[in-house]
């Protein structure tokens, strides 16, 4: 099936849309304007991987990935189940109770700590397992683009819509809608998504009549959602919809007992998708990882795990194989083994060493750029790797001065 976009920026064979073993990836085709997935480039030629709610930049143009209708719910493969720890037993007990009422539910938790994961184990042991589950990360859409993706449209609503699209509050009719990072929704949208609530209707945009939908809303956040509406950044009347009981998921470093089943699970995958034969792990270096306080929770074990499989030079994870490195610096130095404290709890450990945030650490890779490209937009977001768009963005975000425009170099607002 071949897709046309129809837009200058767009070559004539841009990308390529491979379906493999049931996973969707992009190919880039060479082309002149690049693509972009999540803000980070693919190499000409290369390829990336592409999940339900990824954000695609082809040329200038927006692609959304979604689910279609009546898909099967997703195996969540990057966060196994892994449950060996008292706490977390009871806390999929729990899940488990949940699952089966109809109750709409709020998982509170760091960034990385199983929110998907947890929101996948409520749809698949409900009475909606066979119905379909769709995602949508709030925080990775604009506001126009969240509520075309939410709740449709019709055609001739806006320019370039030339047919009708159902949103995925209608696709996700009968099942489960999965709503991460719902805190960064904004307040228009919130409204918006009120209404669907209180009346189980939903309008396209430029449609006339409502049609009804039945959904379960799971969401998901690493924000104090109370102090949001507070700060009258949440309303507070969709909070109390949407917070038919919350479930909090610690973090990694408050369930270490976990990191050893999740470690070797990672493992074997890691070393299944890179074709290597199936590898170990070293008891040095399972302390490394049992010491270690996992800013980044089990998403950070997981990508740790892939990139020291990928690099290891045999077929035994050692403390020296182990990748701690991320945002493209180089490896950093992995830190001290767990110490045990005289016949205490053997997960407690000493003090972790002081760590560079992630954005202190991008901080210093956009610098290092920006002084490599002597100041200049461009060049400095092809050596990051990413869009001078996304470079902009990331500037304000960090409190950079933006650099003064060089010659021939593109305004912000192209």
């Amino acid at each position: 099936m071949q897709v046309k976009i129809d837009h200058g920026s767009v070559s004539r064979r841009h990308v390529m849309l491979v379906i493999d073993e049931g996973m969707l990836r992009i190919d880039d085709l060479g082309s002149s304007n690049g693509t972009f997935v999540d803000g980070r480039r693919i190499e000409p030629r290369g390829s990336a991987a592409l999940r339900p709610g990824a954000l695609v930049e082809i040329g200038s143009a927006l692609v959304v990935v979604r689910e279609g209708r009546g898909s099967v719910p997703p195996q969540v493969k990057n966060a196994p189940l892994v449950v060996e720890d008292p706490e977390m037993a009871k806390l999929h007990e729990l899940v488990g109770v949940v699952a089966k009422s109809t109750l709409s539910v709020v998982l509170l938790g760091e960034t990385g700590a199983g929110k998907e994961v947890v929101a996948t184990r409520v749809h698949q042991l409900s009475a909606r397992a066979d119905k379909p589950f769709s995602k949508v990360n709030c925080a990775a859409l604009v506001e126009t683009l969240l509520e075309a993706e939410l709740f449709g449209y019709e055609k001739g609503a806006f320019t370039g819509a030339t047919q009708s699209k159902p949103g995925l509050l209608e696709s996700a009719h009968g099942g489960t809608l999965f709503l991460d990072e719902v805190g960064e929704m904004p307040l228009a949208t919130q409204a918006k998504l009120l209404r669907v609530l209180e009346s189980g209707e939903v309008m396209r945009v430029g449609a006339l009549k409502p049609r009804p939908i039945d959904v379960r809303f799971v969401s998901a956040t690493n924000r104090d959602l109370r102090d949001f509406v507070s700060s009258a950044k949440f309303r507070q009347d969709l909070f109390f919809r949407l917070d038919g009981i919350s479930i909090s998921i610690p973090p990694l470093r408050e369930r270490r007992a976990e990191i050893p089943g999740l470690a070797h699970t990672f493992l074997k995958g890691a070393a299944e998708a890179a074709g290597r034969r199936p590898m170990t792990i070293s008891n040095e270096a399972m302390s490394v990882l049992l010491g270690y306080p996992w800013p980044g929770n089990v998403r950070e074990l997981r990508n740790v795990l892939m990139r020291s499989t990928l690099l290891a030079k045999t077929d035994t994870l050692m403390p020296d194989d182990l990748r701690f490195e991320g945002l493209g610096l180089g490896t950093t130095t992995p830190p001290p083994p767990m110490t045990v404290l005289g016949g205490q709890n053997p997960y407690r450990t000493v003090p972790p060493p002081v760590l560079v945030s992630a954005d202190e650490a991008e901080r210093r890779r956009i610098a290092e750029a920006l002084e490599r490209s002597v100041g200049n937009q461009t060049r400095a977001a092809k050596l990051l790797g990413i869009s001078r768009r996304t470079l902009l963005k990331r500037l304000d975000s960090l409190g950079f001065p933006r650099p003064r425009k060089r010659d021939g170099e593109e305004s912000d607002e192209d």
